[in-house]
């Protein structure tokens, strides 16, 4: 750009159709030949005083200095021109782009799976729960004649993905594995035919691991991964997750607490469930005692009012982030590397609500304080289920009351004159509660399954038979015997002297109509 500003005012004797000239050439390259060729006639005469000036100081130059080798306005401008390039990606085409896993695909098979199994809750704690079985079938359907595989394998896993990993930015120390079991459907080369292929798996997941979840500390899951690998094409793969829940029982009965909060003579009687549900509305109920208290020597009464209630569901979450080989450090004795780990930690509150009023309040000599207080749990709140694992992951939740209370008197005389002391207490209880999922109508495995051979109680009690089968060599002679007439009479003769005694009764003789009667 600056030689274009110095051609533009090198000289002022220009015309302004030689100015225009110049701009027509510059915005198109192939005109400067024609136009060097044709000059303008209104031109001719300074271009001819330029020629002669530009003689004149050439010369000057010459005589006075050294030549020195003046830039070339036209290369510059050829070489400014080049130096812009345009960036071109030819490989990058945004319109028709497709994904990975679109291009993977198999066009001649696919692979898919479906669980014939109940969802998989595990009933009972870590220490006491059965497991739960976890059964289906992977489906591959194959959509041409003669579809050779390889090889057909499938696995499951538990990941646990760490939110605040032993070291930032590390594969290792965010995610673990452990592989539970794996199958190998097809283990050497194998054709199938055009259909849809079913290969059964079941495992029954055993009751001490951890229950699926995902909170701000880590998440787990179970992620169970499938691979068909043809002879020709791309391999087939299947990832799927399987939401794996516990489920804890209910107790009949609510839980019934009792605190006591010295100096004073105020004791809080709480009745409360004491397992819970993610979405569900529980109710506790509260009482006080000893709201009221006599002093007869100063001949007043102190009372004990409830001012504000407030409560609250806290959720605790801890895990032991661990360490991979790579950040792990070495034992000094051994030079392996030893087993580390940070810990991780976070609260939250998934329900709370602040109470001004509600409440029955009796100021007799004998009186309490009672209410009834529901706590709801909404969907929005995503609560986190109790959960227990080995590898140190905990969630508990407790419930927190928090009530203040102020002490008034009044005298004994006039109960109504009540003055504030100016005294006022803060009361505070937590109680755990369990949170755990609905079992719904299921049961446990174990308990669904077929007596065993074992516990098959004694077959019923024999009864007498007539026909002697001890007796008998064959079924030809069976037949016989049945045949034969003595033997079937004394074969009921013996069944009558085994049958027990029993009283004859006398009948009546009728008479046969066709019976004459007999002469006298």
């Amino acid at each position: 750009m600056p030689h274009r500003v110095v051609d533009f005012f090198r000289s002022p004797n220009d015309s302004i159709h030689s100015i225009k000239a110049s701009v027509q050439r510059r915005s198109n390259p192939n005109s400067r030949s024609a136009s060097r060729e044709r000059p303008s006639r209104h031109s001719s005469t300074s271009s001819i005083h330029e020629a002669t000036a530009a003689e004149h100081t050439h010369n000057l130059v010459h005589s006075t200095a050294p030549s020195v080798k003046m830039a070339d306005p036209t290369k510059e401008k050829h070489k400014d021109v080049h130096t812009h390039h345009r960036l071109s990606f030819p490989s990058l085409h945004l319109g028709s782009s497709k994904s990975a896993k679109e291009q993977a695909q198999n066009p001649n098979a696919s692979l898919d799976w479906k669980i014939e199994s109940p969802p998989v809750v595990m009933h009972g704690d870590t220490e006491n729960s059965t497991g739960a079985l976890v059964s289906g079938q992977l489906l591959l359907d194959v959509k041409e004649d003669n579809f050779e595989v390889e090889s057909f394998e499938a696995k499951l896993e538990v990941h646990v993905i760490q939110k605040r990993p032993y070291t930032g930015h590390c594969q290792n120390c965010t995610n673990q594995t452990t592989e539970l079991k794996s199958w190998t459907l097809l283990s050497e080369p194998t054709i199938l035919s055009k259909r849809t292929h079913e290969f059964p798996f079941s495992i029954l997941l055993e009751g001490h691991l951890p229950a699926s979840t995902d909170n701000a500390v880590l998440a787990i899951q179970y992620d169970f991964t499938a691979e068909v690998r043809p002879r020709v094409g791309p391999v087939i793969k299947l990832a799927k997750n399987i939401d794996v829940k516990r489920s804890l029982p209910v107790p009949e009965l609510p839980h019934h607490s009792v605190r006591i909060f010295p100096p004073t003579n105020i004791a809080a009687s709480v009745h409360y469930t004491q397992v819970v549900h993610p979405i569900s509305t529980n109710t506790f109920t509260l009482r006080l005692d000893g709201i009221v208290k006599h002093n007869p020597d100063a001949k007043s009464v102190e009372y004990w009012k409830l001012k504000r209630l407030s409560w609250k569901i806290e959720e605790n979450m801890e895990t032991v982030a661990p360490a991979c080989e790579k950040h792990s450090p070495k034992d000094p004795e051994t030079g392996l590397p030893a087993k580390k780990g940070a810990k991780r930690s976070d609260a939250r509150t998934i329900a709370h609500a602040d109470m001004h009023g509600g409440w029955k309040s009796d100021y007799s000599p004998t009186g309490c304080i009672e209410m009834e207080i529901q706590c709801q749990l909404a969907p929005s709140a995503k609560a986190i289920c109790d959960m227990k694992s080995a590898d140190g992951t905990e969630v508990t939740h407790q419930l927190v009351v928090e009530m203040v209370v102020v002490q008034e008197y009044a005298p004994t005389a006039h109960p109504k004159h009540v003055t504030p002391t100016g005294v006022a207490r803060i009361l505070r209880m937590h109680f755990g509660v369990v949170l755990t999922e609905r079992a719904g109508l299921g049961v446990s495995w174990d308990n669904e399954a077929p007596p065993i051979y074992q516990d098959v109680p004694p077959s019923p009690p024999s009864y007498s038979c007539s026909i002697p089968y001890e007796s008998m060599e064959s079924v030809e002679e069976l037949n016989l015997n049945m045949n034969n007439p003595g033997l079937n009479r004394r074969s009921r003769e013996g069944a009558r002297e085994q049958s027990p005694p029993y009283e004859e009764r006398p009948q009546s003789r009728t008479r046969d109509p066709e019976e004459r009667p007999s002469s006298t």
